[in-house]
């Protein structure tokens, strides 16, 4: 029988092929182990998400952040007072791999086609190859977000070398020292990029949409005590969210796209406050309007609507915009274009089955395109435990 194709070695992508494995189903997993960990998040960056939200999900015990620590003979991190820095989750998912996924291909997939009632698979190697089943695990790639005016400046793609660029290229802010940016978003990735690059010696201004004073969530000795317990917090919509992501999909469309970008939205760490207060200038209720490159200084000038509908106007020597992902079917151009006409969608995400099976017959996918069907549990990485079990039971089934 031809086997099963995982494409992504990410957390979802390793979660699933561990999850499939120990069922006995052969399958082959493409990508390199917690490469967008690796090359998008900057140096020095912490994990929001506490221990218990940061576990992979794998068929047997053993496999949690704290057994990882253990094996290291390194403190493990357990508590909500534990905060993890990204170089110790990558170690962690690498550390999965090589117990779990060992015969990883370190290989791109550069195209899947259907045929009959399988797929046809070609490598950045050279091979071809059939799959009776293909799972998409390839986590943010190619959907990061760049507002409309900021994209105008970079006819060719933002970039880390461009007056604009995403958060996620950046894998070191020290680059910045001693220069102006403007941060755009209000979220965790916004203000933690912003902070860094205060640390590093840039002058930053974070420039965000919402009025008000940018938010923190509350230390772990804050949260609320008598709501049930989540791996985001207490809350009786996140105990919801986390543990009965099954109910989502029954949602009105809209309401399933609204509550995906808006619960556990713009909102930094408890942590992350020190670090801000007072080493980042804020302006907020600021939307953008346009942006261009100022041709005697070089700088970046923002024009933003201002709150009671004042113009006002914002000068750096780069914009790094920390706007989040959105899923874009068409970004995934490995992905034939019959295929992706073929595929049922809500927004620009996969409709999903209750098993992750697409409209396509043995198309799955997992991770971040899923959340649009089963909630925002599937944006973070607890979501390998709610969704990697039930996949990998629906694909040995087929």
């Amino acid at each position: 029988m031809n086997p099963v194709a995982v494409i992504g070695a990410g957390p979802y992508g390793l979660s699933t092929a561990a999850h499939l494995r120990a069922l006995g189903v052969s399958v082959r997993v493409f990508g390199s182990p917690m490469v967008s960990w690796a090359e998008q998040m900057p140096t020095g960056m912490l994990l929001k998400s506490t221990p218990a939200a940061s576990n992979i999900s794998a068929a047997e015990p053993g496999h949690t952040l704290g057994d990882f620590g253990r094996a290291m003979g390194e403190q493990p991190l357990v508590s909500d007072w534990d905060i993890i820095p990204v170089d110790t989750f990558i170690r962690y998912g690498q550390w999965f791999q090589e117990r779990l996924v060992p015969d990883l291909e370190q290989v791109r997939v550069v195209s899947v086609d259907q045929r009959g009632p399988g797929f046809d698979l070609k490598l950045d190697s050279g091979e071809q190859f059939q799959a009776r089943a293909v799972v998409v695990a390839t986590g943010l790639h190619g959907f990061a977000y760049v507002p409309e005016p900021l994209r105008s400046l970079a006819p060719d793609g933002p970039s880390a070398v461009g007056p604009v660029s995403h958060s996620s290229h950046h894998p070191d802010l020290r680059r910045f020292a001693g220069r102006e940016v403007i941060v755009v978003g209000a979220g965790q990735s916004a203000l933690e990029s912003a902070a860094l690059l205060a640390e590093s010696g840039a002058q930053v201004r974070l420039l965000a949409r919402r009025r008000g004073a940018v938010g923190f969530g509350d230390a772990p000795d804050h949260q609320p005590r008598f709501r049930p317990g989540s791996p985001f917090g207490r809350a009786f919509s996140l105990y919801a969210f986390s543990y009965y992501a099954q109910a989502f999909r029954y949602l009105p469309a809209p309401t399933r796209l609204y509550l995906v970008r808006r619960v556990l939205g713009p909102l930094g760490a408890w942590w992350l406050r020190e670090r801000f207060e007072g080493r980042v200038r804020v302006s907020s209720g600021h939307a953008l309007r346009g942006a261009r490159v100022d041709s005697a200084s070089g700088k970046v000038v923002l024009s933003t609507a201002a709150p009671g509908g004042r113009a006002a106007e914002f000068a750096a020597d780069h914009v790094l915009a920390a706007t989040g992902y959105r899923v874009d079917l068409e970004a995934l151009g490995f992905l034939a274009p019959s295929l992706r006409t073929a595929l049922t969608r809500t927004g620009a995400s996969p409709r999903l089955r209750p098993d992750l099976a697409s409209s396509v017959p043995g198309l799955y996918f997992t991770g971040l395109p899923a959340a649009a069907t089963f909630g925002p549990v599937l944006r973070f990485v607890c979501g390998t435990e709610w969704a990697s079990p039930r996949l990998a039971k629906a694909v040995a089934a087929g």
